[in-house]
């Protein structure tokens, strides 16, 4: 499992708060130049963020509705994709009544329309030059300069500011700090 910079973890984490209030979707998260694959989060993180019980995350994983990764210690880890649906299933299931297996069938069409939907969106991108790059499982992936993260940083932290990933002095619970770290481009796979 790759191992990220605090910046970057924090970065993860201003989206995956805009995600779950609904201010950013994937897309928009894939095309700032964050790697909505990386496994990121765990199932505390994720819990809190998520406002779900640790215990429905374990069954969600059994059942095979939100399968994250695991560390090589077993710990699951769990990415901007996996969140949204997470989201989303609770979404369906709580709100609109929807049993997990018409759930599931759901988040795999949606997740098929949105790999259309990029595909369609990068075809449409005027050719330009690509710079490619070695990930850290060896995968080769492509490197694409982007200032729509760092506007859309800004955005998140001046409105929202940003959670630290250290506890407070009065709970568990993450402090409000403000950041002027940014992500100037981002690897897509």
């Amino acid at each position: 499992m790759t191992r990220i910079d605090r910046e970057t973890r924090q970065m993860y984490l201003a989206c995956a708060q805009a995600l779950v209030r609904d201010q950013v979707n994937l897309d928009a998260a894939d095309d700032a130049g964050m790697d909505i694959e990386l496994p990121v989060f765990s199932v505390g993180q994720v819990a809190t963020l998520a406002d779900i019980h640790p215990q429905t995350l374990r069954q969600y994983d059994r059942l095979g509705l939100v399968v994250p990764e695991r560390t090589e210690g077993g710990a699951r880890r769990y990415s901007l994709r996996d969140l949204d649906r997470l989201t989303q299933a609770q979404h369906l299931s709580q709100d609109e009544s929807i049993n997990l297996a018409g759930v599931t069938r759901i988040l795999a069409l949606a997740e098929e329309n949105r790999q259309l939907r990029r595909q369609l969106r990068r075809s449409r991108q005027a050719e330009g030059p690509s710079i490619f790059a070695a990930a850290a499982d060896g995968r080769v992936v492509e490197i694409k300069r982007s200032d729509s993260a760092r506007l859309w940083r800004q955005e998140i932290t001046h409105e929202y500011g940003q959670y630290s990933t250290g506890a407070s002095a009065h709970g568990d619970k993450p402090q409000m700090t403000t950041s002027k770290s940014l992500i100037i481009w981002g690897m897509h796979s």
